[in-house]
C-alpha cells in the first residue's frame, strides 16, 4: 500500500448517534469531541516518512486521533521506529489497538510497549477518558457472524480457537464496563458487524470479525460509537443490532471516500 502524502480539511465530520444512558454514568461535558479514526497504515521498512503529513495535520480537524490496528506491515522494530517518527509529530492524544499485521513478526508485546512508551493510549482491556468521552477496546478476533458464528463443537483445536475469541471478547467487556462516561468510543481492529465487511469476499468474511464484538458492544448503553479497521474492501458503515453506528476506517476504504487520510466523528 502507498503511503498517503496528504491530509486536507474534513467537511466537518459525522455525527455518532447518542445511546440511551446507563444509571449511575457520568454525563461529562456538554461539547462534542472531534474523533478522528485511521486503521491499516501498514508501514514497511522501505518507507520514508509515510505518514508525516496525516500526524502533522489531523489537530487541525480533531481533538483526539484512533488508530486501529496493522500500523506495519509485521511488527518489526525498523518498521515501529518508522512509525513513531511520524507520530512524534502529532499534537493531540492517540488511543490505538494493535492489528494481526503486529502479531505477525511474534512480538506484538514490543510493539505495544514501544507505542506506550512513545504516549500512545493503548487499548488491549484497558479504558481511557478523554475530555468527557471514554474510549475502549481491543484488537478483537475472527469468528464470523450471525447464524455462521463458529461454534466451540468438535475438535480440540476448533474449541481452542473459538475460546480465544471468547476471553478476547471478554477482555474488550471488561474495558468497556469500567467507563463511567455517557459517552463512549470502542475501537477494534476487527469488525463487530458483517455491514462493514460486505464487499470482501464472502469467503473470507469469518476472518474479518465477529457477531460475538457486536454482542459485548449491544451489552452497553454508554457506547456512541465503534470504528475499526482490517477490512481493506470492506463497506465504510454500519450498524450492530442495537443500532450503534460502525464505521470500518481502514486507509483503503477511506481512499475511496476521499483524500483524506482519516474520517472525523463529533461524540
Amino acid at each position: 500500500m502507498s503511503p498517503s502524502t496528504e491530509a486536507p480539511p474534513t467537511n466537518g465530520g459525522d455525527h455518532a448517534d447518542p445511546q440511551t444512558p446507563q444509571p449511575g454514568l457520568e454525563p461529562g461535558p456538554k461539547k462534542l469531541l472531534r474523533v478522528a479514526a485511521v486503521g491499516d497504515l501498514h508501514v514497511a521498512e522501505a518507507h520514508v516518512r509515510p505518514h508525516r503529513e496525516l500526524f502533522q495535520a489531523v489537530h487541525e480537524d480533531a481533538d483526539v486521533l484512533c488508530l486501529c490496528g496493522d500500523l506495519t506491515n509485521h511488527g518489526t522494530r525498523r518498521e515501529v521506529e518508522i512509525l513513531l517518527e511520524d507520530i512524534a509529530d502529532c499534537r493531540i492524544p492517540i488511543v490505538g489497538v494493535l492489528g494481526n499485521h503486529e502479531h505477525e513478526c511474534g512480538h506484538p508485546e514490543a510493539v505495544h510497549h514501544a507505542l506506550c512508551e512513545a504516549g500512545v493510549k493503548m487499548l488491549s482491556g484497558e479504558a481511557y477518558e478523554i475530555e468527557g468521552v471514554g474510549f475502549a477496546g481491543g484488537k478483537g478476533f475472527v469468528g464470523g457472524f450471525g447464524r455462521y458464528m463458529l461454534s466451540p463443537f468438535g475438535e480440540a483445536s476448533i474449541k481452542a480457537f473459538v475460546q480465544e475469541a471468547i476471553e478476547d471478547a471478554n477482555a474488550i467487556e471488561n474495558s468497556i464496563r469500567t467507563l463511567r462516561t455517557e459517552r463512549s468510543v470502542v475501537v477494534l481492529h476487527y469488525s463487530p458487524v458483517v455491514d462493514t465487511v460486505m464487499g470482501e469476499p464472502p469467503e473470507i468474511h469469518a476472518f474479518l470479525g465477529s457477531s460475538r464484538l457486536g454482542e459485548t458492544i449491544d451489552r452497553y448503553d454508554n457506547v456512541s460509537l465503534v470504528v475499526h479497521g482490517h477490512a481493506h474492501r470492506g463497506a465504510p458503515e454500519g450498524r450492530t443490532h442495537k443500532g450503534v453506528p460502525v464505521y470500518n476506517v481502514a486507509l483503503p476504504v477511506l481512499r475511496t471516500l476521499g483524500d483524506t487520510p482519516y474520517r472525523v466523528f463529533e461524540v
